[in-house]
């Protein structure tokens, strides 16, 4: 009877984990995390896609992820970890796009999928998370694509003792399923959406993020040399902060299917995005955002994820540190190196109160630095024009 209660117990503690499903190329046990749908008979019509023509337009209900954060997720400075919250965000979203993507699987020869994370559209970090908090995340299918979906999720701090709760971050992933069977892209079952408006604002975020991944296709070929650090270079310049770091892809850091998962990448990428931050500012830092972030081909176990973060971009408050991931194969005597990952991360010094402090600002000395530093303003005057529009949005909502 205690060997059965046991292996209960233990099912149990599986079925209630995010942790269960990780990585590119996930297997889902519909065992365990079976799809919570609801459909209607409303038929999702297309001309050119036969199957999924036949797919009846379903919404998905939110993924719900809790778990207290604990002093081994804490960061030098006290809060938790950027990375961690990365990590538990990417869970969150696997989960949910997994159930919506599997609703027929079985289903008149359709095989079972695992969601891929493809891009991050942007992840912005709104406050500080603290150790004994409760980390709540929920995961909410926001648009369907013939072969792609979102996810966007909300992050929230609990504080249990006080029964505060606070908004700390919200995050746009973009999901690609792939069939465990035949392991190429499979259809993903329309949504079904509040309104025509709503449909239409997710198809135009749809054909942004389709135009940007194909406007940058270019760097899956720009594999970066890496550089030591330069003691003797000018402080306050690219080469000063220019970081770097290597990890060997390690079983523990990769699903079941042998590949590191998007969240096991995306704490390494903010840790050498830190690193750099750290080094121009001579002081304490924090992660801001995440924007444009794109995954190029899955990193198997055992190969090498060389990191390299290079600042391009300095306003007042701000720093935006450019991150590139390249995946490094050594198999049959031959070493090759391929682009994984790209994105830019904007870091903010903070002072000894906590508030955000000015930035030393970027002396650029060539011609690429110069070019990488307007690109990085572009982007910078983009996501500053977005927020004041978004503040003035919500401003006219509460006045009427």
């Amino acid at each position: 009877m205690e060997a059965v209660l046991s292996r209960i117990f233990k099912y149990s503690q599986i079925f209630s984990s995010s942790r269960f499903i990780l990585g590119h190329h996930r297997f889902v046990y519909k065992k365990f995390l079976g799809p919570t749908t609801t459909t209607t008979h409303r038929l999702f019509s297309t001309s050119d896609r036969t199957n999924r023509s036949k797919m009846a337009a379903c919404s998905t209900s939110p993924a719900i992820v809790s778990r207290i954060m604990r002093p081994d997720d804490a960061n030098i400075s006290g809060n938790v970890h950027g990375g961690n919250i990365l990590k538990m965000i990417e869970e969150a979203g696997i989960i949910v796009s997994a159930r919506h993507c599997n609703r027929y699987a079985g289903e008149e020869g359709r095989d079972p999928c695992a969601p891929s994370l493809v891009r991050i559209e942007r992840m912005d970090f709104l406050q500080p998370m603290h150790v004994g908090e409760v980390a709540q995340l929920q995961a909410d299918v926001t648009f369907t694509g013939p072969h792609s979906l979102e996810v966007q999720v909300q992050v929230w701090a609990e504080n249990v003792l006080k029964g505060s709760k606070r908004l700390t971050n919200k995050a746009t992933l973009w999901y690609v399923p792939v069939s465990t069977v035949a392991k190429t892209t499979a259809e993903v079952p329309p949504m079904i959406y509040q309104s025509e408006q709503a449909r239409e604002a997710g198809q135009k975020r749809y054909n942004y993020q389709k135009a940007h991944r194909e406007e940058n296709d270019h760097v899956v070929n720009n594999v970066l040399e890496h550089r030591p650090m330069d003691l003797e270079a000018e402080l306050h310049t690219v080469r000063y902060s220019q970081s770097s770091l290597i990890h060997l892809v390690n079983p523990s850091d990769t699903a079941i299917h042998g590949f590191a998962t998007g969240g096991c990448t995306l704490k390494l990428m903010d840790e050498v995005a830190g690193i750099t931050a750290a080094r121009h500012a001579r002081n304490r830092v924090v992660t801001a955002s995440i924007e444009a972030t794109n995954f190029h081909r899955p990193v198997p176990k055992g190969s090498l994820m060389h990191l390299m973060g290079r600042i391009t971009f300095t306003s007042g408050r701000t720093m935006e540190i450019e991150v590139a991931v390249d995946l490094e194969k050594m198999t049959n005597g031959g070493v090759t190196k391929e682009r994984a990952v790209t994105s830019f991360f904007t870091f903010v010094s903070l002072g000894a109160d906590g508030k955000p402090i000015p930035i030393p600002p970027l002396k650029v000395t060539t011609e690429d630095e110069r070019s990488r530093f307007e690109e990085g303003k572009g982007r910078y005057e983009r996501k500053k024009a977005e927020r004041e529009a978004a503040k003035k949005m919500e401003t006219q909502i509460h006045q009427n």
